[in-house]
């Protein structure tokens, strides 16, 4: 059975930081590209950042830029979200989703398109208080 299950989410003040946690299961994680989408109450959902299987490569969305950090532990089977300088608009759920291809993966949430994506987790709450 493919698990994506994501960790560390809760509620931090503005400024504070926060690290998710995207542990793999059921699939060759090597295989895989890992991302992290966001989907706030009311707004659409939004991809923020994703990583390679194959060469590290990286992606951010304008509006975490600077302040977030992807990276990834294939022994661990984790994907990691560094996030740093919390605002209140980062307040959201926290999706991580794993895909065969980085590139398709990385356009989609650059383009804001709706892509077929592998597999998804079930969310992680975020919430930064003012």
């Amino acid at each position: 059975e493919v698990q994506l299950v994501e960790s560390g989410g809760g509620l931090v003040q503005a400024g504070g930081s926060l690290r998710l946690s995207c542990a793999a299961s059921g699939f060759t994680f090597g295989d895989y590209a890992i991302g992290w989408f966001r989907q706030a109450p009311g707004k659409e959902r939004e991809g923020i950042s994703s990583i390679s299987n194959e060469d590290g490569s990286t992606y951010y969305s304008d509006s975490v830029k600077g302040r977030f950090t992807i990276s990834r532990d294939n022994a661990e089977r984790t994907v990691y979200l560094q996030m740093n300088s919390l605002k209140p608009e980062d307040t959201a759920v926290y999706y991580c989703v794993a895909d065969k291809y980085f590139e398709a993966l990385a356009a989609a949430q650059r383009m804001g398109v709706n892509y077929d994506i592998d597999y998804w987790g079930q969310g992680t709450q975020v919430t930064v208080s003012s």
